[in-house]
């Protein structure tokens, strides 16, 4: 029986991903496509015992690749088929700004993600609704409000070409 080892390197000069040999990221390429799989049917679908494939499974979420495992949610079928970005401009380009709008952010009903951007805005915030009523809604009762914001302007999905949680490794 064959075990592989972690190469240890200077992980402060090396990324993670350089660290991974092809077993490490044909388990992350197989969670990524189904993490419900099954550890035996993972471990026979990247050529290794269960008790190795659990062993690989858990390292490399000890080493933080693995954040968390989750279900993705359909969100047509739960009343949030409305998709909106948003673009943020402060007022103001303030440590204190920053941090007022950005833990007001985290409490905006539908945010699914909001990134500090560089360019015209200063965020880029992901919000998915019910429909365009409820986005108004939102808008009305908790967009306008946000702290230090100058200028909102959002875009509405019409079509969704593309989305994906899967990383290529």
């Amino acid at each position: 029986m064959r075990t592989t080892k972690l190469r240890e390197k200077n992980v402060a000069t090396e990324s993670m991903s350089e660290l991974l040999d092809r077993t490490d990221r044909a388990i992350l390429k197989q969670l990524q496509r189904d993490a419900s799989i099954s550890n035996v049917a993972l471990a026979g679908k990247v050529n290794l015992s269960a008790a190795a494939c659990l062993r690989r499974v858990e390292r490399l979420k000890e080493m933080g690749l693995i954040k968390a495992i989750v279900a993705l949610l359909n969100p047509r079928a739960l009343d949030a088929g409305t998709l909106v970005m948003i673009g943020v401009v402060l007022d103001r380009s303030t440590p204190e700004s920053f941090t007022a709008f950005e833990k007001a952010a985290q409490k905006v009903h539908g945010c699914l993600e909001c990134h500090v951007v560089t360019g015209e805005f200063d965020y880029f915030m992901l919000v998915r609704t019910k429909d365009n009523e409820s986005f108004n809604k939102l808008h009305a009762e908790q967009l306008l409000y946000l702290p230090a914001v100058r200028q909102i302007r959002t875009f509405m999905v019409i079509k969704q070409v593309m989305s994906t949680t899967q990383l290529h490794l």
